[in-house]
């Protein structure tokens, strides 16, 4: 069972997905999307580069892959946690500190980015509305967040 405050729910275009956010892994990652949650910056930001069998991607206020938040990056908090199914983790750019506001879920097994990308949580439900998310890279009239909340 999560901790108070730890667990984040994406009201999706295609339904609920509850995340078990995980601070004991990534302390300043969870404080961050915390924050960002706690201004709705979430709200409205679609699913832009979703590929069958990996993973969808999030987070980008352009709705391109672009952009972060305007919060500095992060410096990586890579972990021992694997990228399988439900894993939850920061998309970044190619220097491993440059993680913002975009972050993946994974579709499947994805253990060729264990330890390179920092993972923060895990679908605890609604992993089948993960699933209907619409493919595409970038994704045409794109399935969205229409809220986020922390619980």
């Amino acid at each position: 069972m999560a901790e108070a405050g730890n667990t984040l729910t994406l009201e999706t275009t295609k339904g609920p997905v509850v995340i078990e956010m995980r601070p004991d892994l990534a302390p300043k990652h969870v404080e961050h999307i915390k924050r960002l949650v706690g201004e709705h910056f979430y709200d409205g930001v679609t699913f832009h580069r979703v590929i069958d069998g990996f993973m969808a991607q999030t987070g980008c206020p352009h709705g391109t892959g672009t952009g972060g938040s305007k919060y500095p990056n992060l410096k990586a908090e890579f972990n021992a946690e694997p990228h399988v199914r439900g894993t939850v983790s920061m998309a970044r750019a190619q220097n491993p500190d440059s993680a913002n506001s975009q972050f993946f879920i994974c579709f499947d097994d994805a253990r060729f980015l264990d330890k390179q990308y920092t993972v923060w949580g895990k679908v605890v439900s609604g992993m089948e509305n993960v699933d209907k998310i619409k493919r595409g890279e970038p994704v045409r009239d794109p399935d969205r967040i229409l809220s986020a909340t922390l619980s």
